[in-house]
């Protein structure tokens, strides 16, 4: 009987987490309330709380596992083993085909609950993660552009190129085609974007002659 039991609690926990990301995909993270989440998972609302204390725990446990994956990806590929504007392609392909793979949820691990990328301490664990993805993206174009580190310019030029990346995959948000035949199609056209991307920063950062 415990072990039904242990069953059966598992199971539920995992319906709640997947009304939740179904619910948090189709009308945002703001709009949902757990009431929501609980009626969609077919339990109550006293139920679950017993397994989530709140929104945000939901949030941290749909996101935080498939963000550490991602970031541990963009880690190797700042291990040395690159040249520094291979690896910046790598990590730029990379977060593309992440995004595109979880497009249904990919504003929900990077938009909900956010704060500045720039903010030192943050206070949900989720923004941790994130921040510290950003300073590993900003670690990659400063050593491809060899821009001085902490410069306003490197802040700025990061931003702009996760502006870039986000755009690519906020394109195809709704396309039935899959991940995999999107990348297949259009990788020249990404390759494309991330190489006329870099010639604008070098030629903006070019010295004065």
């Amino acid at each position: 009987m415990p072990r039904k039991k242990q069953v059966r609690s598992e199971q539920t926990k995992q319906d709640i987490l997947n009304a939740a990301g179904s619910l948090f995909a189709a009308k945002g993270y703001d709009a949902v309330t757990m009431r929501e989440v609980a009626k969609e998972a077919g339990c109550s609302h006293t139920a679950i709380y017993i397994y989530f204390e709140d929104k945000e725990e939901l949030l941290h446990e749909l996101s935080i596992p498939a963000l550490m994956e991602l970031r541990l990806q963009i880690e190797e590929k700042l291990s040395g083993k690159l040249e520094p504007e291979e690896a910046l392609r790598q990590i730029s392909l990379g977060f593309i085909r992440f995004c595109l793979i979880h497009r249904n949820m990919h504003r929900i691990f990077f938009e909900a609950r956010s704060v500045r990328v720039d903010e030192a301490e943050p206070e949900l664990e989720i923004n941790h993660v994130r921040n510290g993805m950003f300073r590993l993206l900003m670690q990659a174009v400063q050593q491809c552009l060899d821009l001085p580190e902490g410069s306003e310019r490197l802040l700025s030029a990061t931003r702009i190129y996760f502006y870039l990346l986000h755009g690519i995959v906020g394109t195809y948000q709704f396309s039935e085609e899959s991940a995999e035949e999107l990348m297949d199609r259009l990788l020249p056209t990404f390759r494309e974007a991330i190489e006329v991307l870099l010639l604008g920063f070098r030629a903006q950062h070019a010295p004065d002659e």
